[in-house]
């Protein structure tokens, strides 16, 4: 069973010919929230993308950019983390030959992906492309409680440490 997508823009690859078609997604409130979720956000203020689809020898080239605005939990406090993301989108969706011979790629196609079916959902690629953007551990400016700057570890840390202590 396919889960629900939370931003879905399904395009018939079938329909995705030589000429490059151009597609511009932004996400409602109801998938933002949705998206949120699904990725542990607080909040997902805005998703807009604009790709480009066009077929080619070696499958559906994907191009485009997104840009996001929301906010991340602090690892260590919790505190909203505020993110601005504009990134790249570049994505060779290819297919198997007739005999399930593999294609030779070149270097700017590592980012490739295998087709299945005959849809190729750009919402969803879109939010993988978010989620490969969002940062693994924000950090909030304010301090949290018991945890000790890098600085502060390095002096406590330090031999000399002991004499640095007010003395009663």
């Amino acid at each position: 069973m396919i889960p629900d997508i939370e931003f879905p823009r399904p395009v018939r690859a079938h329909e995705i010919g030589g000429q490059v078609r151009r597609h511009a997604l932004e996400a409602n409130e109801a998938e933002r929230f949705a998206l949120a979720a699904r990725f542990s956000l607080l909040a997902l203020d805005s998703l807009t993308a604009a790709v480009e689809t066009k077929r080619e020898a070696g499958g559906i080239r994907i191009t485009g950019s997104f840009r996001a605005r929301g906010s991340q939990p602090c690892v260590a406090t919790g505190d909203p983390v505020p993110f601005l993301i504009t990134e790249p989108i570049a994505l060779l969706l290819t297919e198997a030959g007739p005999d399930g011979t593999e294609i030779e790629l070149a270097a700017p196609d590592l980012d490739t992906e295998p087709l299945v079916g005959d849809v190729v959902d750009l919402g969803e690629i879109t939010a993988q492309a978010l989620a490969l953007a969002l940062d693994p551990y924000p950090r909030s400016t304010s301090p949290a409680p018991g945890v000790l700057t890098e600085e502060q570890a390095q002096a406590a840390a330090s031999p000399f440490a002991i004499l640095k202590k007010p003395q009663a």
